[in-house]
């Protein structure tokens, strides 16, 4: 899992979206704004979303791992959101009204689908602590929410400061 892309351009602090697709438009918006991602990732991101939900009820604070399809990425790349208030994503694997209080969103545009599945292997063993995702949501400096990420999934990050 070389060359992925994650600079404090693409770490939101406090985003106040209200809705999943709000919060997945401004990131999306983002990437495709860096060049990261094609003009249809959005739309992909958001359908895949409600077909394939990605909340995940953790201890403590619910996360996201919203993603879709390699033909829409240009770049490896790893967006993070910190929601100033929880945001329902529908539960990963749960019913269609399942829903979970979403705090801290990973979004994902991988360009492989091998390094998509390592990658989600090591979120998920980043989200079973606790304190890590709690450090997360209360952390104000975007370079220490990167290096935390940088140190929990062993990669180091491509990216401008």
């Amino acid at each position: 899992m070389r060359d992925i892309y994650l600079d404090e351009s693409i770490i939101f602090l406090d985003l106040q979206e209200k809705t999943k697709e709000d919060v997945l438009s401004v990131m999306g918006g983002k990437l495709y704004e860096k060049g990261l991602v094609k003009a249809t990732f959005i739309d992909a991101i958001i359908a895949r979303e409600r077909e394939f939900a990605t909340g995940l009820p953790t201890k403590g604070v619910s996360v996201a791992i919203p993603h879709t399809d390699i033909e829409h990425v240009n770049q490896k790349t790893i967006s993070v959101g910190i929601l100033k208030e929880p945001v329902a994503f529908g539960v990963m694997g749960g019913g269609p009204e399942e829903t979970t209080p979403v705090q801290l969103v990973f979004m994902l545009a991988m360009d492989e689908t091998h390094s998509q599945l390592a990658l989600l292997q090591r979120l998920m063993q980043m989200f079973q602590d606790a304190d890590t995702l709690n450090y997360l949501c209360r952390e104000k400096n975007k370079k220490n929410v990167r290096y935390l990420i940088e140190s929990k999934l062993d990669v180091a990050f491509k990216g401008g400061e």
